[in-house]
Order: C-alpha cells, then structure tokens, then sequence
C-alpha cells in the first residue's frame, strides 16, 4: 500500500463556506498560482499519487462554519480519487488542519487521541494533544506551559484485507520563523524562544511515541516538522533538531526515517529535500527537508520504500513534464510517498 505525507500551500483558500471547489481565476493563497491552476494541478498530484492514505498538511480549516472535511471530500469526488473519505482531528485556529484523506475501500480509520485531559496547569506526562504540557524550556527549574497551535492527528488504522492494526500521528510542527521580531536582537530572542517551544512540543511527541512502542504498536509518524538535522543554527545552541527528538536519538527502540538517516550523516554533502520556496530579499529559492514519514523498526520488516515526489530531484517526476509543472503549482512542498507491504 502506499501512504503519504503531503503539505498542500493554503488549501483553504480552495474552497467556499460550503466546502465548494471555487475553480476560477482569483489568486489562491500561492504567488501567481489562480485557485484553478492549483486546483487542476492538485488533482494532477493526487491522481498520479494513487495513494491508499495521505496525511494532508495544511488541509481545509474546519470550525462552525466550514467543514474541512467535506472540502476535502468534494475535492476527491472532482478528482475521481479511490482516496475519498476525509477525518479530521482537534481542529486549530491557523486554518490549516491536519487531515487524513484515505480509501476506505482499504482502511478503516478513526481519529484515536490517547493521553489524559489537562487544565491550565498541564502535565508532564504525555497529555492529550489538544491539552497542555509541562516542561522546563529554559533550564530555570520553573516548568513552562506547552500547547500545540496545530494538536497532531492520532488514527487508529485498521487494514481491510488482513485486520492488521496500525497507529498514525500526523504532525506539522510550529514554525521557528521570527514573526513580528523588527531588530536583530528581537529577532534572536523570539527565534530562541520559538525553537525551545517546538523542542518542548516534540518531546511530547517523542513521549507518546515511546508509549506505543512500549506496547507494540506498529507506528508511522508522518507529515511536517519545519525542522530537521542541520537547518539551522539554532540547531547549534540546543543541540540536536525537533526531528532526532522524534526518531529517538539516543532512546531504543528508535523510528527510522532514511532522508532524516541521511542527512544525519551527511550534513556537508548533497541532502534530500521535500520543499521550495522563494526567500527575501531577492527571492532566489531555498530547499529544505522539512516533511518526513518515520516508521517503527517493526515495520522495517514490511519493505518499506521511501520516494519524495520531487520535480527536479526525483527522475521520473523530472521525466514526466505534465507531473513536474503540476507539482511547481500545486505546492511549495512535495509529496512524501511510503510504499510498503502490508
């Protein structure tokens, strides 16, 4: 089967309240991109994906007036998707869910959360992820208050043919970028605090993580960090990225992820990469390996084979000349595919 972590650039702007595709020539949420060259171009991404999951980043928002969901299900109805059941979790306030758009032909799947409740005051005990965590982030040996802005996504998965039982947690980490910071002094400051934040909730993660590996659980960790090993230079100051807290580095048993693997060991040399986009002041382009699928060591066992669907990196994306513009519109970042025996 395959399963994929896919972030989708302001899918929302897609769609109306009623979650109706608005197929004309008004922007959508990317630079000269019209909401019907994305949308043309997502359906391009998505059929040639075939895919039996995705993990959809920045899905449709869902709140009392507009059901991200249903959006996203009409989008697989107009695209003549196998994919066309959509399950959202904890929805957020950003207008970018975290959805699973899946077949359920193939997959039976419900959102799952797993953790205690919390108050105001938290817990430093894995709480659920609409909750609260307690963790030091500035060594003071005060705790502070942890939320996620985007709760990650927990599904229970259970596979039609064989009844085999698998756990999902779709993630979209915060982003470090130094919003409302003017002077090189604010900017280090909310970039310092930022990071600690995004390695407090990723210790969370890592928490729940160790739990289901505890009891056996086959385990993906999908979708995107903002982060990985070498990004930046903050990375220096605490040490290790957001994504080795997650792989585990330095815990058994371990999740394993072969671009994160090698950009471990090649921080010098050429790395994969999974987004593009444009960066001021110039707008010259910076790629980064920012999306992930991490699976379990168990399901190592399954032949797992990693493709990131990139148009210039990838041979047969860069072959197929319709696929390639498609994949430029579509998104500044790239879909992540997992194909494994199960």
């Amino acid at each position: 089967m395959r399963i994929v972590t896919y972030n989708v650039e302001w899918f929302t702007h897609l769609f109306d309240d009623e979650g109706q595709l608005i197929e004309d020539d008004g922007w959508s949420g990317r630079q000269d991109v019209t909401r019907a060259q994305q949308i043309g171009a997502l359906a391009q991404v998505f059929q040639a994906l075939d895919a039996d999951a995705v993990m959809v980043i920045e899905a449709p928002d869902a709140h009392a007036r507009r059901d991200g969901a249903r959006a996203l299900e009409t989008f697989a109805a107009a695209a003549g998707l196998r994919a066309s059941r959509a399950l959202i979790g904890f929805a957020n306030d950003t207008q970018q869910e975290i959805a699973l758009l899946y077949d359920p032909q193939v997959i039976e799947a419900r959102h799952d959360p797993l953790g205690d409740m919390t108050g105001k005051h938290g817990s430093g005990a894995a709480p659920r992820f609409d909750g609260v965590f307690r963790w030091d982030l500035d060594v003071d040996s005060a705790p502070d208050t942890v939320v996620w802005s985007k709760p990650p996504l927990e599904v229970a998965v259970t596979l039609k043919a064989t009844g085999r039982a698998l756990r999902m947690i779709g993630v979209h980490a915060k982003s470090k970028a130094p919003h409302g910071a003017r002077t090189p002094d604010e900017i280090m400051r909310v970039s310092i605090e930022n990071r600690r934040k995004q390695l407090a909730q990723c210790i969370w993660l890592r928490q729940r993580v160790d739990d289901h590996l505890a009891a056996g659980d086959s385990l993906i960790v999908l979708g995107d960090f903002n982060d990985g090993p070498g990004l930046d230079e903050y990375e220096k100051l605490f040490g290790q990225s957001s994504v080795e807290i997650v792989l585990g580095d330095g815990h058994e048993p371990r999740l394993f992820d072969p671009h994160a693997r090698q950009a471990l060991t090649s921080r010098l040399g050429v790395m994969p990469t999974t987004a593009r986009f444009k960066v001021p002041p110039d707008g010259r382009f910076l790629q980064a390996l920012l999306d992930y699928i991490m699976v379990s060591e168990d399901l190592l066992a399954a032949d797992p084979r990693w493709t990131i669907w990139h148009p210039f990196e990838d041979p047969d994306c860069y072959a197929d000349e319709a696929l390639r513009r498609a994949l430029l519109l579509a998104s500044d970042h790239f879909p992540v595919a997992l194909d494994i025996g199960l």
